[in-house]
């Protein structure tokens, strides 16, 4: 959709009025009109408008991506909005944060983490402690979620990234260290799997570069946002939880563009290790186990009788 809300600010900023501006540079009603409708006009007459207030298009106009709600979207959205429980939204909050944190190391079984969603409280084990941690990032987990949805439609930004991994870590033991940037990158190398990871000087530059990169495509597919995971954990943005804050960034982008997100569990874990480790060699280790993570979702789906394209 194109949107010339930055020529109606730049218009009110200059005390421009739409007929003055119509006068000047002699463009009919029809156009005014199109204008006010966010309809598409000639380059000609563009071009007039931007020699008139001697700035760029891009100062002017904007494209805005439209996007289709689907049912799994539009359900979640309103079962988020009206606080509905036993939904797919509270199985989503439950099932996502329970894997994410569990092939993290966390030791809180998804009968724990459903209490804590499900009451604030902790249901104890006599046999077994608890750290205090991995119950904090369980909570914060849950806010990343709602995050997620509040902010689906919004393009992929370093304000965003950084906005969940502050949400992931605030209040936990790392946030207390001096050297540990909660909500901010790295100051200390780090590896993932035994792979250099990118050097904290280089980390704004490289995040922005893939940013910039996969922005610029329209419609991404799957393979975009696998791609966009790896290249992620690849520069290993923060000192800790990259991983988490990497697969939310994934299941945004896919119910973003219509993908059914994926959910990589205990069982596919090495697999997904092992596709982060070979992608540059071998692309569909990853992609497939993205594929199996989708199926675990997909049952959540059935149970819900929502539908997904195969």
């Amino acid at each position: 959709m194109i949107s010339y809300n930055k020529l109606m600010q730049l218009l009110k900023q200059r005390n421009i009025s739409k007929t003055k501006l119509a006068s000047d540079i002699d463009i009919s009603s029809d156009t005014l009109a199109k204008l006010a409708k966010n309809q598409p006009i000639s380059m000609e007459v563009l071009s007039r408008i931007c020699l008139y207030l001697g700035v760029t298009p891009n100062e002017v106009i904007e494209i805005i991506e439209e996007y289709q709600v689907g049912p799994l979207l539009k359900q979640l959205l309103e079962e988020k909005s009206n606080a509905i429980s036993g939904g797919i939204y509270h199985e989503t909050q439950v099932i996502m944060t329970y894997n994410t944190n569990h092939i993290e190391g966390s030791k809180l079984t998804e009968e724990q983490t459903r209490y804590i969603f499900e009451t604030a409280t902790l249901l104890s084990d006599k046999n077994s402690g608890v750290l205090v941690d991995d119950v904090i990032e369980t909570v914060n987990h849950f806010e990343c979620i709602r995050y997620v949805l509040n902010h689906v439609f919004e393009p992929l930004s370093e304000t965003l990234i950084k906005d969940l991994h502050r949400i992931l870590k605030t209040g936990t033991k790392d946030a207390s260290l001096s050297w540990f940037k909660v909500g901010d990158y790295k100051l200390r190398e780090n590896v993932v799997g035994g792979l250099e990871t990118a050097k904290p000087s280089e980390v704004q530059s490289r995040i922005q570069s893939l940013l910039g990169k996969y922005n610029t495509k329209r419609n991404k597919t799957f393979e975009d946002i696998v791609e966009f995971h790896y290249e992620f954990e690849i520069i290993h943005p923060f000192q800790d939880g990259n991983g988490r804050v990497g697969r939310l960034i994934a299941f945004k982008e896919c119910l973003k563009y219509g993908h059914v997100p994926f959910i990589i569990s205990e069982p596919i874990k090495v697999f997904y290790y092992r596709g982060l480790k070979e992608y540059s060699q071998h692309k569909g280790y990853l992609t497939e186990t993205c594929l199996s993570g989708q199926d675990k979702y997909k049952k959540l789906m059935d149970m819900f009788s929502i539908g997904y394209e195969a």
